[in-house]
């Protein structure tokens, strides 16, 4: 069967959203599924123990990070990323193609692989299909990425065209070189910039070799949300019904609610953990930046709808004492908010899938956080 499979529980009615069960090494997923960043494994201010009181039942974690500090080798030796990090629970690796493309000012594209220069010091380094599954491998997760090349946005079609295909043949050379497939499920990319062409023949291509699930990736890379749902519309939905589908970088209210009404079951984001650090949360009215002086005064709790540590013990104007004094508790407790209320958030999708009511969902939900198209701060 292979280490990860995705159970169809039920469609929505009202949407077509799909509720379900990824069955991993590491325990089951009930899906749709908010995925917190832990980057180099930890997610940022977090222990282990509080992830889980939030309800987090996977994490991911990234290969390029790992790999250039502290070293997939050491990982590998200290027993896998799950002992090293203290986490029993299931963990989603990416390949580290996006950081070599994103973080890396100097690299070059090659049939072979990318040669980059480390972001931490300006070592040169070079990764291929191949070296990234060893790495991979390594680390030891539950679900691991096929590596591949993610555009920029603007990308010219002729350029996204060459691009997809040499993914499609990297991915193959993934699928070669996996041989952990028992403990480790391989995901294939979806790629094809905003090309509706390009992504048919993506999944087309894709879905021939047969991975265990499938991500849709090189969105949310400063396009227009419009755009993204647009290429999801296209997308998703032909993608295999029994196998689990992921969006990659998506972490925004709107776009979880909007991605899983489309049919995706996986997302993950730096998002909560980021703007967290910067004294900004979600609430279920709308964004608040703590530090604002009208929090001041504010003794009523961060959301009074969340259940979180942070609500049920904590002010408003406590949180922006702790910024403004730049104590390190600030971050921690908008950070623990801030994950709670999007796996909330999904729990709360998963119940209105199972009541065949998502639409009515989205609605009441945008309604209140104050979110409109021309909306700015969402």
């Amino acid at each position: 069967m292979g280490a990860v499979r995705y159970e169809l529980i039920k469609q929505c009615k009202q949407s077509g959203a799909r509720l379900g069960r990824l069955h991993t090494p590491h325990g089951v997923i009930e899906t749709p599924i908010f995925m917190p960043v832990g980057t180099q494994a930890t997610v940022k201010t977090m222990t282990p123990e509080e992830l889980k009181n939030i309800g987090s039942q996977i994490i991911l974690s990234n290969t390029y990070h790992l790999y250039l500090r502290p070293g997939h080798k050491l990982v590998e030796k200290a027993g896998g990323l799950h002992k090293f990090m203290n986490w029993d629970k299931p963990i989603l690796t990416d390949s580290g193609g996006f950081q070599v493309f994103s973080l890396s000012d100097l690299r070059d594209i090659t049939e072979e692989g990318v040669t980059f220069k480390s972001h931490l010091d300006g070592s040169k380094h070079f990764l291929s299909p191949e070296r990234a599954i060893e790495i991979e491998n390594s680390l030891g997760a539950d679900i691991i990425m096929a590596f591949d090349e993610c555009l920029p946005y603007p990308c010219d079609y002729d350029y996204a065209k060459n691009s997809l295909h040499r993914t499609i043949r990297w991915a193959e050379r993934c699928l070669n070189a996996h041989k952990n497939t028992e403990k480790q499920a391989l995901f294939g990319i979806i790629q094809g910039g905003m090309y509706r062409d390009l992504r048919e023949e993506s999944v087309r291509e894709m879905v021939k070799l047969d991975f265990p699930g499938y991500a849709i990736g090189g969105l949310s890379i400063g396009e227009p949300k419009p755009i993204m749902y647009e290429v999801l519309d296209w997308t998703a939905h032909l993608l295999p019904e029994n196998k689990a589908r992921y969006l990659m970088g998506i972490g925004s209210p709107d776009a979880l609610i909007e991605g899983a009404i489309r049919g995706i079951d996986m997302f993950d984001c730096v998002l909560p953990t980021r703007i967290a650090r910067n004294g900004t949360a979600f609430t279920s009215r709308g964004r608040v930046v703590i530090k604002n002086a009208k929090y001041a005064e504010d003794f009523g709790p961060l959301d009074a709808e969340c259940d979180c540590y942070t609500c049920r013990n904590y002010s408003r104007a406590y949180l922006r004492h702790l910024f403004k004094a730049e104590e390190i508790l600030g971050p921690r407790l908008v950070t623990i908010h801030n994950l709670r209320f999007l796996l909330r958030l999904m729990e709360n999708v998963r119940q209105a899938i199972l009541e065949d009511r998502l639409l009515d969902f989205r609605d009441e939900f945008f309604e209140k956080y104050g979110y409109n198209e021309s909306s700015r701060n969402f």
